[in-house]
């Protein structure tokens, strides 16, 4: 019996509208072959729509995605839109009326890729930070003072609540007791006088509550840098709002491309539709030339289908990828090769196609 999905999806700007199509593809494909039939709706949100309207999505945007079962997100941002208006008009409300306080992001190295750091073998690195996606430090507290005088200031407020706090580090714990068990937390109490304490403090109480997880903490200074000389210790990292956007970046430098990272913005209680989504930006510099990887949208739909409850068609998506970079030549400009975001995507189904009949 087919299971039906409602997927909203926002292709945005730049090379999002050339990698969401390509990773419908490798969906639909995997679809196909395990039972599973999406209904697709593509949503026009992006900077271009917020050069004709003044908004980047529809007064009744959020109304239009709670509808859906799940949203596909490409990416946000153009020249001539400051970052800012792209984000906050879009990503964030969604983040937040949904409650996707889980930013989920995998540092996984993948078969056939070389990490740019010099010792770590293959298969080395397999961690997954936990990111806190609703408060934190990207609060909406704060303003502007004497604009345009030499008194000009701006106050940014920081909102750090237990609730907020509890509820992605339980959900790092449970995350953390289903791989390694260990968990490591990024802080900057010794510099950050409230908001860190509070931080850590909560991290201990649950730490006691967890006493089969083993536990750390670092700042996040030593933290950046362990992830360039000692990733292979970690497991399940939890962070905070900024702290867990800057380390995923960092992440996905190490793994060989940004090109390849995923994330998920997700509600655990699923209650409202979660968010998927690659790291990687909207690339103006390279979008409309064929040339952009569709591997991290391709992977956060596999993540989609994990939290669907379809593990094995996801395996099956993540087991083309790793068989494409490790067992062909096809390597996307990112990685040094020539084949365009078309071409890859056919290789991908190709490799779909075998990895489900070898089953």
């Amino acid at each position: 019996m087919d299971t039906s999905y409602r997927i909203a999806t926002i292709p945005g700007d730049g090379i999002g509208t050339e990698v969401v199509p390509a990773a419908v593809d490798v969906l639909e494909r995997a679809g196909s072959r395990f039972g599973i039939r999406f209904e697709w709706s593509e949503l026009e949100w992006s900077c271009e729509y917020y050069a004709r309207t003044g908004r980047m999505m529809p007064e009744n945007g959020l109304d239009v995605l709670r509808e859906h079962d799940q949203i596909f997100l490409g990416a946000v941002g153009y020249p001539g839109v400051p970052d800012h208006v792209s984000l906050w008009g879009l990503l964030i409300p969604i983040r937040r009326a949904f409650r996707q306080y889980v930013n989920l992001r995998p540092v996984t190295l993948l078969p056939g890729v070389e990490s740019p750091l010099r010792e770590v073998p293959a298969g080395g690195l397999d961690f997954v930070v936990v990111r806190e996606n609703n408060e934190g430090e990207y609060s909406e507290v704060g303003g502007r003072l004497y604009r345009g005088t030499p008194q000009e200031a701006a106050i940014q407020e920081s909102v750090f609540t237990r609730r907020g706090v509890e509820r992605v580090m339980r959900y790092a714990f449970d995350l953390a007791r289903s791989r390694k068990s260990r968990l490591a937390s990024a802080t900057k109490s010794n510099g950050i006088i409230h908001s860190m304490p509070f931080w850590d403090e909560i991290f201990r109480e649950l730490g006691a509550e967890h006493p089969d997880v083993k536990t750390s903490d670092y700042h996040i200074d030593a933290l950046a840098a362990l992830f360039v000389l000692d990733p292979t210790r970690f497991d399940v990292v939890v962070a905070s709002n900024l702290f867990g956007d800057i380390l995923t970046d960092l992440g996905a430098a190490i793994i060989g491309s940004i090109g390849f990272a995923p994330s998920a913005n997700l509600n655990p209680e699923r209650e409202f539709p979660s968010m998927f989504e690659p790291v990687h930006g909207s690339a103006p510099d390279i979008a409309g030339t064929g040339r952009a990887n569709p591997i991290g949208q391709v992977w956060a739909g596999a993540m989609m289908l994990e939290h669907l409850g379809h593990a094995d068609a996801a395996t099956a998506v993540m087991g083309a990828v790793s068989h494409v970079l490790a067992e062909t030549g096809v390597r996307t400009r990112d990685l040094g090769g020539t084949a365009s975001t078309q071409e890859m995507t056919a290789e991908l189904l190709k490799a779909l196609d075998q990895e489900v009949a070898a089953r």
